[in-house]
Formats: structure tokens, C-alpha cells, sequence
């Protein structure tokens, strides 16, 4: 065996040792710089983030600014409650995820366990109401209405309640001044979610997770200034989680508070005289249909004229925003939003869209005069207009011969905007029109108006109406087009036929459809909000004003005080002459005209009263009544679906509102110590240093206290007016024709009188 020499191994073996000692020279130099870069170069940084892992946050919330209304009376504030809460967290940590504890206190508050457990569910796209949409590490309030007794009980057994807590807590609450709801306009809270808490994130008004936002209404449109900003106290802690310090503490900073133009005392009313009448209208008899009327929603707009302010603002049906307060049960969300509670969260006088029937003469008279019609000239008003073989008749074959424009409007002369209409759809082109821009002066006078589009109030989800000009017509068939060619017959039923139409030439402006846009039939939708726009505008001499509600943002402590100023919108496009024409006839329709019967008795001479009425038709539905009024000071607008006509189902609770806000009592005399607002509210209530209001009480319902003197004054012999609703005649037949209907006017339903 050959023997290999030792000193042969020895240059790779060196080799090997050398390289294994720079590799560890090398970790052992990057170790000590990356400990160097910890220690030393970050070391301060770092020292300051690890002693974050020993400081606790609690979050101090901010008392929510109040919603006060234009005289200072809180319509939406604080109150203390005592608040039975639940940790989701501590609740999960248990065998049966807290079951057993949450059935446990049901029994004690009085409560269904279900209704307790369903409470602590977390909201998702599965998760029907009630749950909580909130972050899962913060409370979940069980109740805000718990007794004193009850919340004894949960805090002397303690071991018993795991993960529940029992603490007085300000909660909102939504005062009702004289028993004004308001809703609607107020909105609602509910907890902030991890999405909006991501969105809000880098802006200047970020979320806390135990921030309750606004949903709807003011609440929403003013969150920011009503939230305010919470506080948050650190707590320096041991391993153990034992407080060892304080180490930073930031007060809260409480919200601001709104003042609004609402008067509590004249929302009442309206709400009241809404109410009434709707109630009224189910109690009188639809000759079309055979049936009373349903009057099943409905909405009133109170408006200074002058400057675009809301004095009031009330929905039909209504609900008691307070159900919200503490997390919605699972009955009261069902009777919010289910299929039969007709949806009273939709605040009907900016979402609420219908056919406006007359009301919408006022627009169809500037565009006949910007068109080249004069005022003065003798239009014919027959029983009926024939075009194609259809008959479009007044109501009751009313015939009053050549009339003025303004005559047309006192007394609702259909036949007369029909011709004119008619007139300026031939000169037009027709149904093919010329090359060129056809005028239609009819629809741009309605987008000159503000129609077909938000009035920018501030209140949020505001709707659009809608003008159904050539534009419109063919993106909606290009939308539908397919759909009407594929269920559409010529001899089928009546939407099958006018399906059938529509795929032919739905895209193509019609002769019916001029003639039943005239009197604001057809396709043509606007919301209360809108018309109280424009017949303000009317009031004050032609400026259109951006609809508010918001009058000033008052700082908590009255420091500060940021008005809200009103803003123009546009101006009528009416010549002076035309608006003084349009003006005078308004005011004959309260006299002489279709609203006449309503106002017997109305101090004219001292308050001049404008106004126009409106019964509008829906396919499938009874009328909807309209009824659009002004003084120099105010207009109030008023529709309820399904009423009947506008005068008829309108004009009394209209002029009770009136009654009330200038003091004229039964007997057409004004009495000014009665009178709630005679002139708009200028001033603005004055909040202390101590936050507290300098605010009037409210202790009685003005509606009632209006009620109670038209009782005094009818028991001594005085009646304002006849209420008794002049005979409407039976329908007349139609029939259909391709080219001139959209969809059948039930003659019977619309009277002269609109």
C-alpha cells in the first residue's frame, strides 16, 4: 500500500479554514451593524414604539351638537340613559359564544332572546336587520331604556353577566317640540363600519370606532359639524395590564350645533293638516275607480319665498326616528322597510316623483309666450281637442270660448295648451322634424325652470324628476328597445300595445306627447322640493333659490357662529311683463278660479294669496293631487297620491296652514297674537357659554290650539269655507291612436277644476 503524504492535504484543509473563517467574520460583522442600526443609529424609535405596546387608549366620546329649529327649540339632542351593552369580544371567549349570558339578560331587561342574540350579529350581505354594522371590538347597546332596577342587577352580579356592561351613557334623542316629527328631515344615527372607518382615514375628519354617524337626513348632511371630536385618554400599563400612569389625555371637543329654518310650531301644522287630509281623501268616494281613494303617501313643503329657506317640510307616512336610538328591533325595521309599510323612510317632498297635472301650466304658458304666443290672444277654449281620431277633452266639456293666457290659467283650461302644443310640434316638423334644431320651446323652458334636475338642497339621495324631452326619449329607447319589441302586439292588452308603439318609434317625439306634456301629463316627473322652487321664484319676482334647511353652524360654547347664506340658483327665463301676467293669474285662481271654493272668505285685500291646482293621472292609480300656492312671504306646495283633485284633496289643509302662520281666523279676520310666523324669522337663537339655549318652550300642539279655535268660531255660526266638493261627472270614453297617446287620460278624473 502506497502511503500518501500528510503535507498533501494540507493547502485545501488551510483553504477551507480561511474561507469558514471569513464567512463567520462576515455574519458576525453584518450582526453587529444591524445591532448597531437597532440599538444606536434607531434606537430612540424604536424605544418609543415598544413602550406604545405598554399605553392603552380610551376613546371619551364627543357630545353630539344639537339640531335646533330656527328659534332654538332642540329638535334633535342628548339625553342621559342608562345603556346595557355587550362585548362581542368577551361574549365569543365563552363555550356557547355568550348564548346563555345574552338569554340570561333578555330575562332580566324583559326582552326576547332572540332579539338580544340577533342584536350582536355582525351586519353583512346575509345578515338581515337587526345586527351591528359597527367595528366588533367596541359595545354593542343591547337597550338605552333599561330601569335603574335593572342595571342594579347586572352590576351587582357581575359574575353572572360576563362581558355586559350597565352604564349611563348620552345617547341621541329626537325631541318631537309640540309633537313635530320631522323624520324625515332629521335622519338617524348608527355606528360607523371598518369601511367608512378606511375611507375617512387620511382625511380631515377621521372615524373612531365608537363614532355613530348620520344615515339620513341632517344627521348625515351635517355630520361632520354635529359629530365633533372624540377624546382619548393613554394609559401607561404593565405586562399585567395594571394602570402604572397617565401618559397623554386629549379632551373631547363637543359637536356643533345646527340651527335650522324649520319652526317647530308651523312643522306641526303641516304635518297635521297632511295627515288629516290624507285621512280626509280615504273617506271620499272615486267615481273612476268605484272605490275610496287610498291617499297613500303624500308630502308639504312650507318655503320662505325670499330666500329659498325651508319652514317646513313633512312626509306621509312617517315614523318615530327614535326607534333608531339604541339599534333598531327586528319588528321596527320590518315596518320601515317591509313590502307593506309603504317605505316612510323616503322623505317624499325630494324623493317623491309624480306627473304635476296643472301645476306644471305656468311652465307651458312662458314657453307659449317665449314661442311667439301673445298674451292677450283668444285661444280657444273647447270641450275638447280631436287630433288622429283621439278626443282630449276639458274635464266636464267646459267651454269658455277665446280666452287669454292668463285665463287659462285661472280656470285650468286644458284645451287651450293642447292647441298650443299642437301648434309648436307642427311648426317643429312633427313627428319627422325639419333638419336642423327643432325650437321645442315647451321642453327647454322646463330645463330653463330647474326640472330634470336636483334643486341642491341639503338634504342627501335628493331625485332628479324628469323632463321628457328628444334627448330623453332616445336613450330611454335605445335602453328598452328590445324589451318592447319582444313583448309588444298589436291587438294585445293595453301595454302590449303601447309596447308595440314604443318598438316602432318610441325613440320619436309624438303629437300625443306634446299635447299631454303641455298639462304636465305623460312622462313628465317632478318632486314637491321642485315646485316649491318655482313657485317661490314666482313669489319674489323670478330668482330661483338653492331649497336650505341649514341656517347656522353654532359652535358648542356660541363663540362661533357660521351662517349659511341663501343662494341664488337662476333666474326665471319670463319677460316682466309675462311674469306680472302669470302673477295676476295665479291670484285669480284663488278669487275666480279653480281653488276659489276652497278660499271663500280669505282676506285678500291684506294677504294676497297665489295659486294653482293640479290633478295629475297615473297609469294603474287615482289621481294625484297638486296644489302649488305663494304669498310675498311664503309658498307652500302640497301633493298626496292617490287623493283626488288638487283643490279638493289639497286646499283645505293648504289653507290651514296659512290660518296658522298669519293668525286668520275663521271668520277671515287676522288675529296677529295668534299668528305663528306672519313674517319670516330673521334672528338667530343665542347659545350660552355653558352651551345651554336661550329657547322658547313648547308646551301645547299648535295644530290642535288650531283646531280648537275653528271649532269655537263654527259652533258661533262662521264658516271659512264650502267644503263640499262640486259633482264630477262620469268618464267619457277614449280611444287609442299611435301616434298621439302614450298611455289613456280617464276624462272622468280630471275636472275642469284642476
Amino acid at each position: 500500500m502506497t502511503n500518501i503524504p500528510e503535507t498533501g492535504r494540507t493547502p485545501r484543509v488551510q483553504i477551507r479554514l480561511v474561507v469558514i473563517q471569513i464567512l463567520v467574520l462576515s455574519l458576525l460583522g453584518t450582526l453587529g451593524g444591524r445591532l448597531w442600526y437597532l440599538q444606536i443609529r434607531e434606537g430612540s424609535a424604536y424605544q418609543k414604539e415598544a413602550s406604545g405596546n405598554h399605553v392603552q387608549q380610551v376613546v371619551d366620546p364627543a357630545v353630539r351638537g344639537s339640531i335646533l329649529d330656527a328659534r332654538g327649540v332642540p329638535l334633535a339632542d342628548n339625553e342621559t340613559r342608562l345603556v346595557v351593552s355587550a362585548s362581542r369580544t368577551d361574549l365569543l371567549k365563552q363555550a356557547d359564544d355568550g348564548k346563555a349570558v345574552l338569554t340570561k339578560l333578555a330575562g332580566v331587561l324583559g326582552l326576547k332572546p332572540e332579539d338580544v342574540i340577533q342584536k350582536v350579529r355582525l351586519c353583512d350581505a346575509k345578515t338581515p336587520q337587526p345586527c351591528w354594522n359597527g367595528s366588533p371590538y367596541q359595545p354593542i347597546p343591547i337597550t338605552d331604556e333599561a330601569t335603574a332596577k335593572q342595571a342594579l342587577q347586572i352590576r351587582e352580579r357581575s359574575e353572572d353577566f360576563p362581558g355586559i356592561t350597565a352604564e349611563p351613557e348620552a345617547v341621541r334623542r329626537y325631541a318631537a317640540p309640540g309633537d313635530a316629527n320631522a323624520a324625515q328631515v332629521l335622519g338617524y344615527l348608527s355606528p360607523v363600519t371598518d369601511d367608512e372607518i378606511t375611507q375617512a382615514k387620511d382625511s380631515d375628519s377621521p372615524y373612531l370606532r365608537s363614532d355613530q354617524v348620520g344615515r339620513s337626513g341632517l344627521e348625515r348632511e351635517y355630520d361632520k359639524e354635529l359629530r365633533g371630536k372624540a377624546g382619548v385618554t393613554r394609559y401607561e400599563v404593565d405586562n399585567l395590564g395594571r394602570v402604572i400612569g397617565k401618559a397623554k389625555s386629549d379632551a373631547p371637543e363637543p359637536g356643533s350645533n345646527l340651527v335650522t329654518s324649520i319652526d317647530a310650531r308651523v312643522q306641526r301644522v303641516a304635518e297635521y293638516q297632511l295627515d288629516k287630509a290624507m285621512k280626509t281623501a280615504r273617506q271620499q268616494f272615486d267615481k273612476i275607480t268605484g272605490e275610496n281613494y287610498k291617499a297613500d303617501s303624500g308630502a308639504v313643503v312650507v318655503m320662505e319665498a325670499k330666500t329659498g329657506r325651508i319652514v317646513a317640510m313633512a312626509s306621509a307616512p312617517t315614523y318615530d326616528p327614535n326607534v333608531w336610538v339604541g339599534g333598531i328591533s327586528a319588528k321596527d325595521y320590518k315596518q320601515l322597510t317591509g313590502k307593506n309599510s309603504d317605505y316612510p323612510l323616503l322623505n317624499r317632498a325630494i324623493q317623491g316623483q309624480s306627473a304635476p297635472g296643472s301645476t306644471f301650466k305656468v311652465v307651458s304658458t312662458a314657453a307659449a309666450v317665449e314661442a311667439g304666443y301673445t298674451w292677450d290672444g283668444g285661444y280657444p277654449c273647447t270641450s275638447s281637442y280631436s287630433v288622429g281620431g283621439q278626443v282630449f277633452k276639458n274635464f266636464e266639456g267646459e267651454n269658455f270660448g277665446p280666452i287669454s293666457l292668463g285665463r287659462a290659467l285661472e280656470v285650468s283650461c286644458d284645451t287651450v295648451f293642447y292647441g298650443l302644443a299642437d301648434a309648436q310640434w307642427k311648426k317643429d316638423g312633427g313627428i319627422n322634424p325639419k333638419k336642423g334644431e327643432p325650437k321645442d320651446y315647451f321642453y327647454k323652458a322646463a330645463h330653463q325652470f330647474g326640472l330634470g334636475k336636483t334643486t341642491g338642497v341639503d338634504l342627501p339621495n335628493e331625485v332628479t324628476g324628469r323632463v321628457p324631452d328628444r334627448k330623453w326619449k332616445q336613450q330611454t329607447y335605445e335602453a328598452n328597445k328590445a324589451y318592447w319589441c319582444k313583448t309588444g302586439k298589436k291587438d294585445g292588452t293595453y301595454v302590449q300595445k303601447i309596447a308595440y308603439e314604443n318598438c316602432l318609434e318610441g325613440n320619436k317625439m309624438r303629437e300625443g306627447d306634446s299635447i299631454n306634456y303641455s298639462i304636465g301629463q305623460g312622462d313628465t316627473l317632478v318632486t314637491p322640493i321642485q315646485e316649491a322652487m318655482i313657485y317661490g321664484a314666482l313669489a319674489n319676482g323670478g330668482t330661483e333659490y338653492v331649497p336650505t334647511i341649514g341656517k347656522a353652524i353654532v359652535s358648542a360654547d356660541g363663540k362661533t357662529v357660521q351662517e349659511i347664506k341663501p343662494q341664488v340658483k337662476a333666474k326665471l327665463p319670463i319677460s316682466a311683463a309675462t311674469h306680472k301676467g302669470i302673477d295676476k293669474a295665479l291670484a285669480g285662481v284663488v278669487t275666480s278660479g279653480t281653488a276659489a271654493w276652497k278660499f271663500q272668505g280669505w282676506p285678500q285685500d291684506k294677504i294676497t294669496l297665489h295659486a294653482k291646482t293640479g290633478t295629475a293621472e297615473v297609469y294603474g292609480k287615482q289621481t294625484t293631487s297638486w296644489f302649488a300656492t305663494y304669498t310675498k312671504d311664503y309658498t307652500v306646495v302640497m301633493t298626496i297620491a292617490q287623493a283626488g283633485t288638487g283643490s279638493g284633496a289639497s286646499g283645505e289643509a293648504v289653507r290651514n296652514i296659512y290660518n296658522a302662520m298669519y293668525g286668520v281666523q275663521a271668520d277671515g279676520s287676522i288675529d296677529k297674537k295668534k299668528a305663528l310666523l306672519p313674517t319670516p324669522q330673521t334672528s338667530l337663537p343665542k347659545v350660552r357659554a355653558d352651551g345651554t339655549i336661550a329657547s322658547p318652550k313648547i308646551t301645547a300642539d299648535p295644530a290642535k290650539e288650531l283646531e280648537k279655535q275653528q271649532e269655537k268660531a263654527t259652533e258661533g255660526g262662521v264658516t271659512a269655507a264650502d267644503d263640499t266638493q262640486p259633482p264630477a261627472t262620469s268618464p267619457s270614453p277614449t280611444t287609442t291612436n299611435s301616434n298621439t297617446r302614450r298611455r289613456p287620460r280617464r276624462r272622468g278624473s280630471r275636472r275642469m277644476l284642476t
